[in-house]
């Protein structure tokens, strides 16, 4: 029989988390006040976080401990599994080797806990009693439900009104953990109220989401502000995904020629690559990492690298970062999670440098490949993690093609348990496809002129 599954025992998950800051060819900007126009200090963000991951959000240290509480509860679920796809590599009748990263096996069911965790232990032991965020599909929130159930810490969610509707068993999770959980955007701020003003109907975004949550905790002295993707600190503590795929590809002798993750705000994609593009960096790996975006949101394939606002109100500092401009409004699509106008600034600069690449599509694709994978290696994914599986489809015919024995990498960042309305459309024939205008993109770009 084949051996399909590639685990760690406990002892040999990793301890560190790596910081890829430490070995960028070009350091990322600063971040800005966005009313001085100057780099924003630990002053201008000690309203909202910790000092401790402040700290991580400015350190060029390469390894970084992890705190031995929050190994402790990632032992229930990690090491995550390594598998190898071979059933879908044989449908697909394809010589490349396809391995797969499950994160869906946490007990949020996704790759969010890993930050969702540690973000809830340093704000813990810097005395804070609650945590305000924001989510689109609820993979975040739940995870940070998570996060604050094991430290005793209040949870308070701001979920985007479409991805509320569509998935209304995240919610009921997030409120299983004990946190308060709401339709954004919402009367109960003042970012939502005027969002509400100009367009009664609205469904929401994740920009929108954000200057919620971030106005609720500028607004309460006990209260955090918690981000489960996009900033430097995220990216860290999701660098043990592909810090364990390392160990776990030595098991079976193989390394990956392609490593590929969906990508809205960056933190699932740079979890699983990082740790690979300091090989290609450092140790000349020739290693192709590809973002996978959808049409209806391209940041990475038709965003502009400048300077912008995290959210829609313009509370968060300037993010120097591939961006769609902050009043970028995306559809309704079943993958809330990707429906982001900004990406991480990490992220950004490796785009920008040509380190890593970026490919977008749209849902009906998607949907075909998720159903494909599920057909095949029996596990129905996430939306988000949908378009990582199309990209790899694509890249296994083209091994086919080229007749090239390659090895691809994804990560499995969700399950789609909580997604069957979208797949009961998809069924159904209501999902079709949908490319936001370029025309829009081009007038929402250009307005950021003004923030500089």
């Amino acid at each position: 029989m084949k051996e399909r599954k590639i685990i760690l025992s406990e002892k040999e998950m990793p301890r560190k988390w790596y910081n890829i800051q430490a070995d960028l060819p070009n350091p990322i900007q600063p971040p800005l006040n966005p009313q001085t126009k100057k780099p924003a200090g630990p002053d201008d963000l000690s309203a909202i976080f910790p000092m401790s991951l402040i700290e991580q959000e400015v350190s060029s240290e390469r390894w970084i401990d992890i705190p031995e509480e929050v190994l402790e509860i990632y032992s229930l679920w990690r090491p995550s599994p390594l598998y190898r796809a071979y059933s879908l590599e044989k449908a697909l009748g394809t010589p490349a080797r396809i391995y797969y990263k499950n994160e869906g096996v946490s007990p949020a069911g996704s790759h969010k806990p890993n930050t969702a965790v540690a973000q809830a232990y340093y704000n813990k032991e810097a005395g804070v009693k609650r945590l305000a965020t924001e989510t689109g599909a609820g993979q975040w929130g739940s995870s940070l439900a998570l996060g604050c159930n094991y430290f005793g810490l209040e949870c308070t969610v701001y979920m985007v009104k479409v991805s509320y509707h569509q998935k209304p068993y995240r919610k009921s999770l997030m409120e299983v953990w004990g946190a308060d959980v709401y339709a954004s955007p919402t009367d109960k701020t003042k970012s939502g109220r005027d969002v509400l003003a100009k367009d009664p109907d609205s469904l929401g975004s994740l920009g929108i989401a954000i200057s919620e949550a971030v106005e609720d905790a500028a607004g309460r002295e006990d209260t955090n502000y918690s981000l489960g993707s996009v900033l430097n600190h995220v990216m860290l503590h999701q660098s043990i995904i592909g810090l364990e795929c390392q160990e776990q590809f030595k098991l079976v002798d193989d390394y990956p020629d392609f490593v590929i993750g969906c990508c809205g705000g960056g933190s699932n994609f740079a979890g699983i690559s990082f740790p690979f593009i300091h090989d290609k960096i450092r140790k000349d790996k020739n290693i192709r990492a590809i973002g996978i975006e959808p049409k209806a949101c391209p940041t990475l394939t038709k965003g502009a690298f400048t300077y912008d606002f995290g959210d829609v109100a313009g509370y968060t500092p300037l993010l120097m970062m591939y961006t769609l401009g902050h009043d970028f409004m995306p559809n309704g699509i079943h993958a809330g999670g990707l429906r982001y106008h900004g990406e991480s600034p990490l992220v950004s600069q490796l785009c920008k440098d040509g380190l890593i690449e970026a490919r977008a599509y749209g849902q009906e694709g998607v949907f075909e490949a998720a159903l494909t994978f599920a057909r095949t290696e029996g596990i129905l994914p996430a939306p988000e993690t949908a378009h990582a599986i199309k990209g790899v489809i694509d890249v296994a015919l083209e091994c086919r093609e080229a007749v090239e024995e390659k090895t691809i990498l994804f990560n499995l960042s969700g399950h789609g348990h909580f997604d069957l309305t979208a797949y009961d459309d998809y069924l159904a024939g209501k999902v079709k496809d949908v490319e936001y205008p370029q025309g829009l993109i081009d007038q929402s770009i250009a307005s950021l002129q003004k923030l500089l």
